[in-house]
C-alpha cells in the first residue's frame, strides 16, 4: 500500500559518528520536500552528538529553515513514530576494530579493511547484534512501518539480518557511485553521458554493461585498464591516477582509481569490473594476499583502513563540512536521502540497494543471500529489480562469499556458536592459508577478545 507522508521524522541512529552523519544531513536539507522534516539525532555518547546537532541547527537556521532538529540518547524515543530510520555506528569503536584485524594478523589473514567478510567481517557484525536487537525490540513496537536505511558494514550481514528480524531494510553503499565515476574518469566520457547496470552483492557487486550511448565501453575499459594497471607496477607510478571513491581515498591517492592491479586481474580472469576498489578486493578472494611479497607486487603502497580510522580526529572536519553547505547545499553521490525524497513526494529515482533475495532477484545466488540490484524508488517504497542469471563465474565468486555471510547471520539467529566458526572457515582468504585447526584457534581468540559485545548464546555455548 501507498503511504504518503508529510512532515517526515527521519532518525538517524549513529549520529555521532565520524563525519558521515553530518554528510547525510546536508544531504537531506539539500531536497526542499525534505527541509519540513524532523530530524532525531541519536547516539549513545552525548559527547559526539552534541557538535553535529549544533552543526545542523546552524545550518538550518543560515539557510532559515523549517527543519526541527533533535538529538537524544534514548533510542527508543528517537524511533517512536519515525518514518526512515538512519543507522550508521560501529559498536565497539576502533578499539574493537583493532581486535578484528590485529589477532587475524597474528594468525598470518591480513585484511587491509577487514569490514566485508573474512574474521573481520564476521566479528564486527557479531559484536553489533545486541544493538541491533535492541533496535529491533523498540522499532516493531513504535515504528513497524518505517523504513530503515542500513550504512553500517558488513552491509551484506547486517541487512540481512534486519530483514529477517522483520524491519524493512535497504542497505547503501557507495562503491557502485564510485566506481563508474572512476571508469568514466579513466575513459575520458562524461559521466552524465554514461549508462552502466551492476549488480552482485555489496563491495563484490559487478559492472555487467558499461555503455556511452550506444557504445559498448567494454572493449576499450579492457584495453585501457590492462595497459594503465599491471602487477607490480611501482607505486609512485599510480599517483596520478587518483580516484575519488570515498572522503578516504582523496587522502590516500592508492585506494581507488590509482592503485587498481587487482580488479584489472578480476576483469581479466572473469570477463566483468567489480565495484569496489583493490584493496578491498584482495581481501575477498584467494588470489592476492597469500604472503607480503605477493601482497606488494599487486598493492605496492599499504593503504590500511584501520590505522586511518585510530589516528584521525573522531569528529572529522564538521566545521569545514558545515561551511562549504552554509555556501551552497547540495547533495553527495550517497543514495540516502534520495530514497526518503522518492518515498515522500513519489518522485521517482533508481538507487543501487542491498535487499534479501527473495523471489531470487538473482537467479543464480541463494534465497537467503542479500544481494545489491538497482531499485526502484517512489511513494510504494523499494522495489528491487529482477537481474536473472548472473554471468555464471561471477555468481560463482559471490557465492564464496556468500557462504560466509549467510552463516554469519545463521549464527546471529540461531546462537550457534559452531557457526560463528563455519563462516570464518568458509572465507577464501583463511581457507587458502590456514588450516581448519589454525582459523579455529584464530576464531575462538575474536571470540574471547569481543566476549563483552557478542550475544550470550555464541559466548556460553560450547
Amino acid at each position: 500500500m501507498t503511504r504518503f507522508i508529510t512532515h517526515p521524522t527521519i532518525t538517524i541512529i549513529g549520529a555521532g559518528g565520524h563525519v558521515f552523519p553530518f554528510r547525510l544531513i546536508g544531504d537531506i536539507l539539500s531536497f526542499e520536500a525534505l527541509r519540513d522534516s524532523t530530524l532525531r539525532l541519536m547516539d549513545v555518547n552525548p559527547d559526539k552528538l552534541g557538535p553535529v546537532a549544533d552543526a545542523a541547527r546552524a545550518l538550518v537556521a543560515h539557510h532559515g529553515l523549517s527543519t526541527v532538529v533533535e538529538q537524544t540518547t534514548d533510542r527508543r524515543a528517537a524511533l517512536d513514530g519515525a518514518d526512515v530510520v538512519i543507522i550508521t555506528f560501529q559498536v565497539g569503536g576502533v578499539e574493537s576494530y583493532r581486535h578484528d584485524v590485529e589477532i587475524p594478523r597474528r594468525h598470518g589473514i591480513d585484511q587491509t579493511v577487514g569490514d566485508t567478510v573474512g574474521p573481520g567481517g564476521v566479528f564486527r557484525f557479531l559484536r553489533s547484534v545486541n544493538a541491533y536487537d535492541q533496535i529491533i525490540e523498540d522499532a516493531l513496537e513504535v515504528c513497524p512501518q518505517a523504513q530503515f536505511i542500513n550504512y553500517a558494514n558488513p552491509m551484506a550481514m547486517a541487512t540481512a539480518y534486519l530483514n529477517a528480524r522483520g524491519l524493512k531494510t535497504i542497505g547503501l553503499c557507495h562503491s557502485v557511485q564510485g566506481t563508474t565515476r572512476m571508469l568514466a574518469r579513466t575513459l575520458e566520457v562524461p559521466y552524465d553521458e554514461v549508462s552502466y547496470r551492476c549488480a552482485g552483492i555489496n563491495h563484490q557487486a559487478w559492472v555487467l554493461e558499461f555503455m556511452h550511448g550506444t557504445v559498448d565501453l567494454y572493449p576499450r575499459l579492457r584495453e585501457v585498464m590492462a595497459a594503465r594497471h599491471q602487477r607490480g607496477r611501482a607505486a609512485s607510478e599510480l599517483v596520478g591516477d587518483r580516484g575519488d571513491h570515498s572522503d578516504a581515498a582523496l587522502a590516500a591517492s592508492t585506494y581507488e582509481g590509482g592503485n587498481e592491479q587487482v580488479r584489472t586481474a578480476i576483469m581479466k580472469a572473469f570477463g566483468y569490473f567489480q565495484t569496489e576498489s583493490s584493496h578491498h578486493a584482495s581481501e575477498y578472494l584467494p588470489y592476492f594476499r597469500k604472503n607480503p611479497e605477493m601482497v606488494n607486487s599487486w598493492i605496492p603502497e599499504r593503504w590500511d583502513y584501520y590505522e586511518i580510522c585510530a589516528s584521525h580526529d573522531d569528529q572529522g572536519d564538521i566545521n569545514g563540512q558545515l561551511d562549504r553547505l552554509k555556501d551552497e547545499l547540495a547533495p553527495s553521490v550517497e543514495y540516502g536521502a534520495t530514497i526518503i525524497n522518492s518515498i515522500v513526494t513519489g518522485a521517482p529515482s533508481v538507487v543501487h540497494g542491498n535487499v534479501p533475495n527473495r523471489g531470487a532477484l538473482i537467479t543464480n545466488l541463494p534465497d537467503d543471500a542479500c544481494v545489491e540490484v538497482p531499485c526502484l524508488i517512489d511513494a510504494r517504497g523499494v522495489q528491487p529489480t529482477s537481474i536473472g542469471d548472473l554471468p555464471p563465474q561471477l555468481a560463482a565468486l559471490n557465492r564464496t562469499n556468500v557462504n560466509v555471510q549467510t552463516l554469519a547471520v545463521l549464527a546471529a539467529l540461531t546462537g550457534d556458536r559452531e557457526h560463528v566458526h563455519h563462516a570464518v572457515a568458509m572465507d577464501p582468504l583463511t581457507a587458502a592459508l590456514l588450516t581448519l585447526e589454525e582459523a579455529h584457534a584464530m576464531t575462538e581468540e575474536l571470540i574471547d577478545a569481543h566476549a563483552d559485545l557478542l550475544p550470550a548464546s555464541i559466548v556460553g555455548r560450547l
